[in-house]
């Protein structure tokens, strides 16, 4: 068995996927649209075969109340770049795009090294080696 793909709701799903193609080479599929539900979603596949869906719809609630808040559910999307540098690299690439760095680049205490962005919905996502 692997994981297949992960999914997000989000209720700017264009955003969402300019944010994933240009910060992490993500390739989106085609754009599936439901339109007696008002669903939308796009399948974005990276390099290493991983697949993330990003989902829309009217009922989708706004952001989250505080950005980066834990909630019940989703916790973390961990991205692996390649090494120390890649991390620090792209850390520095989002900060400067106005993105939110919810964590700065560490050694954590058991053994990795990484950064925690957050998207534009405020979902976090931890870059790693």
């Amino acid at each position: 068995m692997h994981l297949d793909h992960f999914a997000l709701w989000t209720t700017d799903i264009e955003r969402l996927k300019t944010f994933y193609a240009t910060y992490f080479d993500a390739t989106a599929g085609d754009k599936y649209i439901n339109p007696t539900r008002g669903f939308e979603s796009y399948f974005l596949s990276f390099a290493g075969g991983a697949r993330l869906e990003i989902m829309t719809q009217p009922s989708v609630a706004g952001e989250r109340p505080s950005q980066g808040a834990p909630a019940p559910g989703y916790a973390h999307l961990a991205i692996a770049v390649g090494s120390v540098e890649q991390v620090d690299a792209l850390t520095e690439t989002l900060r400067a795009a106005g993105h939110v760095i919810a964590g700065e680049p560490r050694w954590t205490g058991d053994g990795y090294y990484e950064s925690v962005v957050l998207d534009p919905d405020g979902n976090p996502i931890e870059l790693t080696v």
